[in-house]
């Protein structure tokens, strides 16, 4: 199968809803993959944006000012395997501070996997009660990230 008619083909699957196509002939062997893409609201090129759902925690004890331990954190886990930014340039200030408010839609970190810098943002208000890995560190999927008290 040649170029041009691999290009007919692609073209002729545009107006159909068939997402993956295979065709083998002989030694020749073709397949076709539609990707279809994700709506997201003005991000730079070479950016992802991962929603990060919040998990509650149970098993967190942390001594706040007062010396009062509240169990009621919210569990901010990594959506992906990567490496953790705390910032954009080793430089710079940090997205978010322990103690800091932070509103919903707040970027809170980097999660780089891949050569792409993947923003994970707050879904909830509160307050940054503790940043849970260091700066540059490898991450893995799932792993807790930050312990946010909600507003």
């Amino acid at each position: 199968m040649g170029i041009d008619e691999v290009l007919k083909l692609i073209e002729s699957l545009q107006d159909t809803d068939i997402q993956e196509l295979e065709i083998s002939n002989g030694d020749s062997k073709v397949r076709i993959v539609r990707l279809m893409p994700v709506p997201v609201a003005a991000v730079p090129q070479g950016i992802q944006v991962v929603p990060v759902v919040p998990t509650p925690t149970t098993d967190v004890s942390i001594e706040d000012e007062g010396g009062v331990t509240n169990h009621s954190y919210i569990e901010v886990t990594s959506p992906m395997v990567g490496t953790f930014y705390r910032a954009t340039e080793p430089d710079s200030d940090p997205f978010v501070k322990e103690r800091e408010e932070v509103i919903s839609g707040q970027q809170l970190c980097i999660i780089e996997a891949m050569k792409l810098m993947n923003p994970i943002l707050s879904e909830t208000n509160g307050r940054v009660v503790k940043i849970l890995v260091e700066d540059a560190q490898p991450v893995e999927y799932g792993q807790p990230l930050f312990l946010l008290e909600p507003a």
